[in-house]
Order: structure tokens, then C-alpha cells, then sequence
């Protein structure tokens, strides 16, 4: 579907465009990835957005995180910028953030944010997050094998290093970027 070169990320439209041309029922794929140097470490997250042929990039940085809750940002922010009404198809190469949302959170819900070992869920502020952001959506959760033949997954990659590059570079806060790559 994509014809993005491994390494070179190209953004066809900027988001707001993007959104726009998006109707009810329609159905884009969101690739998504997350970075951290140092686990925790500052780390960064990448998310591409994809309906037809049209593109576009989200990215972020956190100065001091783990690569997993990197990786759940990176979900949860491109979730929050979608509509409502539109059907999603999410790529992970987390098969922490795929098995948390499929299989284990409605245990932990049942279990007050416990594990089967009846530990404190991790990271149960942006568990929360995601379970409220994807609740009434139709979205189909697919794990691909990281740094592998998956382009768009690789272009994730690439985007959430490249945030994560920058906000160190840069000395910047926490935060979100919309940008062209």
C-alpha cells in the first residue's frame, strides 16, 4: 500500500486535511511505534495515519519514560485525533500494547488494575487512557513483527526515534508534534 522508502518518510497531507476527508464509516490503518534510550530514558513515539492515499505523521517526545509506555502514547495519541464514526485498523510491533487491549485489560478491570498475580497493573494511567479512547469504536488491533519487511512499521520506527532525537537535541518538554518528515 505504501511506497515510502525504509528510512525516508514522506507526509502527503498535514492532519487537519487529513481529518477532513474523512467520512462516516470510513476505514484508515494507523501504524504505530515507540522509542526510548534507555529503559527509562528519554523516548519518543511515532504514529502514521493512513486512509487511501493519503498520509499523515504524529510524533512526540517524553524526556524521562520507558519504551512501553512510548508505545501505548504513540496508540493513544493517534486514537485521539481520529473520529468517533471512523473504523480503524491499528499495527503494533508492541505485542504489549496488542495483548493489553485484547486480552488481559478486561481482567484487570474485573481485578481493580491487578494482575493475575494481583500486582498493580503498569502504566494504568494510560491503560485507563486507551480503554476510555477505543471504548464504542470498531478498531481492529494487528501485531507485526518489529524491524522486519513491515515498510510502514518501519517508518513508525523511524519517526519515533527521529521525535525522541529531537527532544533530546532540542531540550524539549513532554509532548505532541505534528509535523512533515
Amino acid at each position: 500500500m505504501s511506497n515510502i522508502k525504509e528510512e525516508f518518510v514522506v507526509t502527503d497531507v498535514e492532519l487537519d486535511e487529513f481529518l477532513s476527508i474523512l467520512k462516516p464509516n470510513d476505514t484508515i490503518e494507523i501504524y504505530t511505534d515507540g522509542s526510548c534510550q534507555g529503559n527509562p530514558g528519554p523516548g519518543g513515539w511515532g504514529a502514521i495515519l493512513i486512509y487511501k492515499n493519503k498520509r499523515t505523521v504524529l510524533s512526540g517526545y517524553d524526556k524521562d519514560t520507558t519504551n512501553n509506555r512510548m508505545e501505548l502514547s504513540a496508540t493513544i495519541n493517534a486514537l485521539d485525533v481520529v473520529p468517533v464514526n471512523v473504523s480503524i485498523i491499528i499495527y503494533t510491533d508492541s505485542s504489549y500494547v496488542k495483548n493489553g487491549i485484547t486480552e488481559w485489560l478486561p481482567n484487570w478491570k474485573i481485578n481493580n488494575w491487578k494482575t493475575a498475580d494481583n500486582k498493580p497493573v503498569k502504566n494504568v494511567d494510560l491503560w485507563k487512557q486507551l480503554d476510555d479512547i477505543s471504548a464504542n469504536r470498531n478498531i481492529s488491533w494487528n501485531w507485526v513483527k518489529g524491524h522486519s519487511d513491515c515498510v510502514n512499521n518501519n517508518n513508525a520506527d523511524f519517526i519515533a526515534k527521529s521525535a525522541m532525537e529531537e527532544g533530546i537535541a532540542h531540550g524539549n518538554e513532554d509532548g505532541i508534534v505534528y509535523r512533515n518528515f
